[in-house]
């Protein structure tokens, strides 16, 4: 696969970059990166915050080609801790460059799977011990989800071919509901708001997922909101 920076590109693809950054500022992280695996043009779309000589290090070597925090962690579904890759070669090449130009291997992944075999994965780390990186997660482990499904549909739905492709629609009972979940309101909330039962609510949000092909009521919150289906609250 080609690899794309996204921020050598002119505006609006800058706005990532910045966005990113905000990334790292509201949960405490030294960096983070996004990449975008387009199956239809074979390429891997790249935004990072990291300085300009470690991206042309990375280019240069093609460790997008090897990087395990993309080859490895793009076939789970789940965000995956770094600790929990595999030491092999190309994980100790690529850290080892990594470490040289003063970045740490402690990191998390969340993968994002689209709708048409596009894959998102956002990756943040921090230089921390061990035990505060283990406090640290748990409290932000589902913002950053909701995070990365923004980045990515962002970025996929700024390409021509995504935006042609990409436009899941909801039924007006489905966005009532998920609008209200995005309001804060639990699902029996919302059953009692609406005068149905929890059950059926429950079978709304289920749809509401598989038609936005998310896996949790806030990735498909995340989703609806990024792509103008319900307004944030």
């Amino acid at each position: 696969m080609n690899l794309i920076d996204l921020g050598t590109l002119p505006q609006p693809e800058t706005q990532y970059t910045e966005f990113l950054r905000q990334v790292c500022e509201r949960f405490e992280m030294d960096h983070a990166a996004y990449a975008g695996l387009n199956p239809w043009e074979g390429t891997i779309h790249g935004h990072v915050t990291y300085k300009d000589d470690w991206k042309d290090h990375y280019t240069q070597e093609g460790f997008h080609l090897i990087d395990p925090t993309l080859h490895m962690t793009q076939r789970s579904i789940a965000p995956v801790d770094w600790v929990r890759l595999e030491r092999n070669e190309d994980f100790k090449r690529v850290f080892r460059d990594a470490n040289d130009f003063g970045l740490c291997d402690q990191g998390l992944t969340i993968p994002v799977r689209g709708p048409y075999g596009d894959v998102g994965l956002l990756s943040v780390t921090r230089d921390c011990s061990s035990r505060e990186w283990g406090k640290l997660i748990p409290n932000v482990i589902s913002d950053l989800q909701s995070m990365a499904v923004h980045i990515h549909d962002s970025v996929m739905g700024s390409e021509a071919l995504s935006g042609i492709l990409y436009h899941p629609s909801l039924s007006s009972r489905e966005a009532e509901i998920l609008q209200w979940i995005a309001a804060g309101k639990s699902q029996q909330d919302v059953g009692d708001i609406l005068s149905i039962s929890h059950r059926t609510v429950e079978v709304h949000l289920r749809s509401s997922r598989e038609k936005l092909c998310a896996l949790t009521t806030a990735q498909a919150v995340g989703r609806a909101i990024g792509i103008g289906l319900i307004v944030p609250s």
